[in-house]
């Protein structure tokens, strides 16, 4: 039997999770509260860039600073 050329498919595009998915499955995920939409999002990019984190610096830094609002309302 002929073997077909391996051709390269991006995985198809996975729709992202929500808040209320990240409550259910992930305790260290609902511990970054009003941050962790922003958590998936990087997960998604992940995920489709092939963890590749040069190109998902735009989701790395929007999570950086909802994490540091975070810990400045903490202070307060």
């Amino acid at each position: 039997m002929a073997e077909l050329p391996k051709q390269a498919f991006p995985p198809p595009r996975q729709q992202p999770l929500h808040q209320s998915d990240a409550d259910e499955d992930d305790d260290n995920v609902k511990q970054l509260k009003q941050c962790s939409s922003l958590y998936l999002s990087l997960q998604d990019c992940l995920v489709n860039s092939n963890r590749n984190w040069k190109s998902c610096q735009k989701e790395v830094q929007a999570l950086k600073a909802c994490n540091d609002r975070m810990k400045i309302d903490k202070r307060k």
